[in-house]
């Protein structure tokens, strides 16, 4: 069940919706800045940026859809526009927003690999922002455990908070790497890696179909994900390499680290303050 928190007339307003909705701010307000700070069209970007984001929610369903229920919707298929009712995959998301995203790049003869090394590190502070509002716990957790989260009495991981605070630590990466980059296209290749690996790590921790031992579907496609962005690592290295690039300050480091612990303790808090009522 979503998590309510308040109404304003008809209209209820869930801690999922609000989180995406402020993750979704945060990323683009971020993405902005940068893009202006490079003297890019901003604008056109940010349009870009909205049709990327219809784009994944689109590849999103339609991954989850075919991938971890068909034959559900296969014999209700008006539920497939029912999104409301749940059912999205992540790694659906990040195809259809990068595909929309890259052809509509094209369209404009706009630096593809470079515009999408600045996407990359909004994208996963939104990811993260957003995971603190989902709804899809874990699998049970020992009761001794003072993290896990009580729902019918019986304990759970908080898969959520493993997400975002990996996610946090990715961008906290991101963000360094992007300003001093060996080549173009190896920060968005680096998230896509380093994301893949972290929803790998985090499917540990909760229940999804299996397909072999402890691997589940969300294993296999991000294991294919991680092997297709390195691919494009070879490629990338070949025909955008940086001839020069500068060591990252001390004070870069420690400003990031700031802004990373920061919002790892801001997350938890809320999402706790959450959870627990």
């Amino acid at each position: 069940m979503l998590k309510p928190l308040f109404s304003i007339g008809p209209f209820g307003i869930h801690f999922l919706g609000l989180m995406i909705a402020i993750g979704a701010l945060v990323g683009l307000l971020l993405f902005i800045k940068e893009a202006k700070r490079r003297k890019m069209n901003h604008k056109l970007l940010v349009d870009i940026a909205i049709y990327s984001l219809f784009g994944g929610i689109i590849g999103a369903r339609i991954v989850y859809v075919l991938i971890y229920n068909p034959s559900y919707y296969f014999a209700n298929p008006m539920e497939v526009f029912f999104i409301h009712n749940g059912g999205l995959s992540i790694h659906g998301g990040i195809l259809g927003g990068l595909i929309v995203g890259y052809s509509l790049l094209k369209r404009h003869k706009l630096p593809i690999w470079g515009t999408l090394d600045i996407v990359a590190p909004s994208l996963i502070l939104a990811q993260g922002i957003s995971r603190i509002g989902c709804d899809v716990f874990g699998g049970p957790i020992s009761s001794v455990l003072p993290w896990g989260i009580e729902r019918s009495g019986e304990y759970l991981h908080p898969a959520q908070a493993y997400e975002f605070l990996l996610d946090y630590l990715l961008f906290g990466y991101l963000w360094l790497r992007l300003k001093k980059p060996s080549y173009t296209g190896q920060v968005i290749l680096h998230y896509l890696i380093g994301y893949l690996a972290i929803r790998g790590i985090v499917e540990f921790a909760r229940i999804n179909p299996m397909v072999v031992g402890p691997f589940s579907v969300s294993h296999v496609m991000s294991l294919v994900g991680i092997i297709f962005a390195i691919f494009l690592m070879k490629y990338c290295k070949r025909n955008g390499k940086i001839d020069k690039v500068n060591p990252i300050s001390k004070n870069e480091f420690i400003k990031t680290g700031i802004y990373v612990i920061s919002l790892m303790i801001i997350s938890l808090l809320v999402y706790y303050g959450v959870q627990w009522q």
